[in-house]
């Protein structure tokens, strides 16, 4: 299986690239054809993971690095054409995991343009110069306005069902219900022909916000991202942040950063990572935090542990369970989350904070089974308590163990657990955990800056399970041996249910129930059979449809 790295740069990029114009950026897909990670061309502006890779880093590099960029656009670097959706070769030839890797990174990377437009103050702009098909349109979707030229020829589609049996993967179907709030049945229509919609018929079915004649294009597009850029509170003159190489170490069976550490047990089906809390103390000013860029703990932390969960979802599909554990002073993490807090004013501030809560939302969305140890000498305080608390479970050891001098293991709630790291519901961990004990929620407040041991915690529903140390190891070993029994496709079904209580959102409807439909979709043989439209695309042969409904 070929490996898969997250990470790369603006020299590396193959398909992206960034030119700015004042307080405008404009973010220009100009895909290589024969840059695919496989044996395929890219063909009108088609994409892949790797294609996408660059789009998330690119979307991270102008948060960090350009503060005063207020206003991005998305544009094609082709004539003619703006983006053909994900490429079709790579879907028929793509195994089912990487397929379904593939849509939920992709949705993710919307997702974080969607919160930089909303959080950041950076705003995306789509300018469509031809015909966005598919996912094409899926990425113009993501951005606050959308501009399509009217050229007779441009268009807007999202042709999944009627040509590949399929249906639209990075969240179409509930961004044009949900956020453009097409109605019911021009959405219909719209989601099953091939050819699109174009010129004044998108916008009056709010496919699109304007279209533009092509002699007026460039001129309105730029003048639109003037306007825009102008309501943004980004600072005009603040100094970016250099988003440097991660200090990262690949072994067989381990990988290393500064401030995580992943170990992996193949033989036992499982992964433990551990994460580090700061060894400095915390800056002495935010001027003193600016200096130390992307070695700011916070930010480090938020790098590294993304990487991690990244490179095991992709990676090592077969490892079902990840053990996560913390080591160090759990005041000192708190400490920085005081910091952050305290700055929040600052757009760097802001923007470390909302980068830890996508790290968090990746765990919630990772189809592998999490367990927090909670253990002598470990951490789970403030924002690395969010660890435990987006865990399917919990487990903490009663007091100390035999011959260890480190402090009893304890949990410890900050500011940070209260409203700072929401999940796709809207709510936090602690509300969702919560949700039939709202009032619990409010005392627990009261538990601020309080290591809170075992049987405390366990009392208070802050971990599911407390055991004392002659029990310690025998519980843990036989919880583990019977997770990495079941089913891992019923443990994923499982763990997606019953990690989002509570409301639904765009967001929760995107990754549980479209994702799920899809999955589901991209196994059935109307779609991957021989016979089956996703394999015989192209070929010039009509699929052969199983006709019963499901």
């Amino acid at each position: 299986m070929q490996t898969i790295d997250y990470q790369t740069d603006p020299t590396r990029y193959r398909h992206w690239r960034i030119e700015r114009d004042g307080d405008i950026a404009y973010l220009v897909m100009d895909v290589d054809q024969a840059g695919g990670l496989g044996d395929y061309e890219l063909k009108l502006n088609s994409y892949d993971l790797g294609v996408d890779i660059e789009l998330n880093d690119a979307v991270q590099r102008l948060r960090f690095e350009h503060p005063e960029v207020r206003c991005v656009v998305i544009k094609s670097g082709k004539d003619n054409v703006f983006c053909a959706g994900a490429n079709i070769r790579m879907l028929g030839k793509a195994t089912h995991g990487a397929k379904v890797n593939f849509c939920k990174f992709t949705n993710e990377t919307r997702l974080a343009i969607e919160d930089a437009s909303e959080n950041s103050k950076q705003v995306y702009v789509c300018a469509i110069n031809g015909n966005a098909a598919g996912g094409g349109y899926e990425l113009a979707l993501a951005a606050d306005h959308i501009m399509l030229v009217d050229d007779r020829r441009s268009a807007v589609a999202l042709p999944e069902t009627p040509l590949l049996a399929v249906l639209p993967g990075t969240g179409g179907l509930t961004r044009v219900t949900d956020k453009r709030k097409v109605r019911r049945d021009r959405a219909d229509v719209f989601c099953s022909i091939e050819e699109g919609i174009r010129g004044s018929k998108a916008v009056e079915w709010r496919l699109v916000d304007e279209v533009v004649p092509n002699s007026k294009w460039k001129d309105t597009v730029a003048a639109r991202a003037k306007e825009i850029a102008a309501r943004s509170d980004r600072p005009k003159n603040a100094k970016g942040v250099a988003l440097t190489p991660l200090d990262r170490k690949i072994e067989t069976d381990r990988v290393s950063y500064s401030h995580v550490e992943v170990e992996i047990d193949r033989a036992r089906g499982l992964a433990t990572i551990t994460v580090r809390a700061p060894s400095q103390g915390v800056p002495t000013s935010v001027e003193a935090a600016h200096a130390l860029g992307a070695k700011f703990w916070p930010l480090t932390v938020a790098r590294e542990l993304e990487d991690a969960i990244l490179h095991l979802r992709t990676n090592e599909p077969a490892i079902g369970v990840i053990l996560f554990r913390t080591d160090g002073n759990a005041q000192a993490v708190l400490d920085h989350d005081d910091f952050l807090a305290k700055a929040n004013g600052d757009w760097l501030m802001r923007e470390i904070r909302h980068y830890l809560k996508r790290v968090f939302k990746r765990v919630d969305v990772t189809a592998k089974s999490f367990i927090a140890l909670i253990e002598p000498g470990s951490c789970f305080a403030g924002t690395l308590a969010e660890l435990a608390f987006a865990a399917d479970r919990s487990l903490m050891l009663v007091g100390t163990r035999e011959g260890d001098n480190r402090k009893p293991a304890a949990i410890t709630l900050g500011q940070a657990n209260f409203g700072l790291y929401p999940m796709g519901n809207g709510l936090t961990r602690l509300q969702t955990r919560f949700l039939g004990e709202p009032n619990t929620v409010e005392r627990l407040k009261g538990k601020i800056g309080t290591a809170i041991e075992g049987e405390e915690a366990a009392e208070l529903g802050l971990v599911t399970s407390a055991y004392e140390d002659f029990d310690w190891d025998d519980e843990l070993r036989v919880m583990l041996e019977e997770r990495t029994s079941f089913s891992p496709d019923a443990m994923t079904g499982m763990e997606a249910n019953l990690r989002f209580a509570g409301p639904e959102t765009m967001e929760t409807k995107i990754f549980g129930r479209l994702t799920a439909w899809q999955n589901w979709i991209f196994q059935r043989p109307n779609a991957i059979g021989e016979q089956g439209a996703l394999k015989l695309y192209g070929s010039g042969v009509s699929p052969t449809f199983n006709k019963e409904r499901v």
